[in-house]
């Protein structure tokens, strides 16, 4: 399904977007965040999915910041706020959806294009993908929530080497500090995977993930959101007890039981 400058589809129990901009980079301007933030709210309400993968068109970007021709016309403080705030509410609609979230970085994330992959719960990346906070170059901070979500990641001294240098990672070095989850072979040593790594490498990724039951997916993830919120520990320990409670009574733990005790038995 083509919505706008998206593609979407469900497979599998996972959600696929797609930034379908090649042309621009994949830039995000407002209309595409906004994009964005509707996808992923309406998906939020399908039991049925296990996860999600969001990556970019193309083979150069998988986002390469905002679109500084849309926003151009944002002159004024209150403009200025406003964009963030929406940007954020946009962007909150990736974090708070119900089931993990997989960036495949299938270029380079930029600027807000980093603050986009650090909205998932994981990143995925291409052989040549880079990440950079590099919003500093044009003489501005992260606006989309992606300085907390990068200081959770990496911690807070981390976040300031990178933000404060605008540096960016190419995948090992992401993966070093905590930043990347996974990186795609090249196809250098003779694997055959070079025009499909970063498939191979989210396929692999996914695999263990599909093999959950969805209402068990989703207690994990929101035990996650509660984390990231700063829930007390009492709080976390009770959400843990809610689900796993739900969880026990459910259909699909007989089975796996039942299952179990019967290979015990032969």
């Amino acid at each position: 399904m083509v919505t706008g400058d998206l593609q979407v589809e469900t497979r599998d129990h996972v959600l696929y977007v797609l930034i379908d901009r090649p042309a621009k980079r994949n830039a995000l301007s407002r209309s595409v965040l906004a994009q964005l933030g509707a996808v992923f709210t309406a998906a939020a309400d399908d039991g049925g999915l296990l996860a999600a993968v969001l990556r970019g068109a193309g083979d150069k970007s998988f986002a390469a910041g905002g679109d500084l021709a849309d926003l151009a016309s944002v002159r004024s403080l209150a403009e200025a706020t406003e964009m963030s705030l929406q940007a954020k509410a946009a962007l909150e609609a990736i974090r708070q959806f119900p089931v993990p979230v997989i960036a495949a970085l299938n270029g380079d994330a930029l600027g807000g294009g980093a603050e986009l992959a650090v909205a998932c719960d994981f990143r995925i990346f291409a052989a040549r993908a880079r990440i950079g906070f590099i919003q500093g170059r044009l003489k501005i901070t992260t606006a989309w929530g992606g300085g907390p979500d990068l200081g959770q990641l990496v911690g807070a001294a981390r976040a300031m080497r990178l933000l404060s240098r605008s540096e960016l990672l190419r995948g090992e070095d992401a993966m070093a500090i905590g930043l990347a989850d996974a990186v795609a072979s090249d196809g250098s040593a003779g694997d055959g995977l070079a025009g499909d790594s970063l498939d191979c490498a989210v396929s692999a990724f996914l695999r263990p993930m599909l093999a959950q039951a969805p209402h068990v997916m989703r207690a994990f993830k929101a035990l996650n959101l509660g984390q990231r919120r700063g829930a007390s520990r009492q709080e976390l320990l009770d959400l843990e007890t809610r689900n796993f409670a739900a969880a026990w009574v459910h259909d699909d733990h007989w089975t796996a039981a039942e299952g179990i005790l019967k290979k015990e038995k032969t």
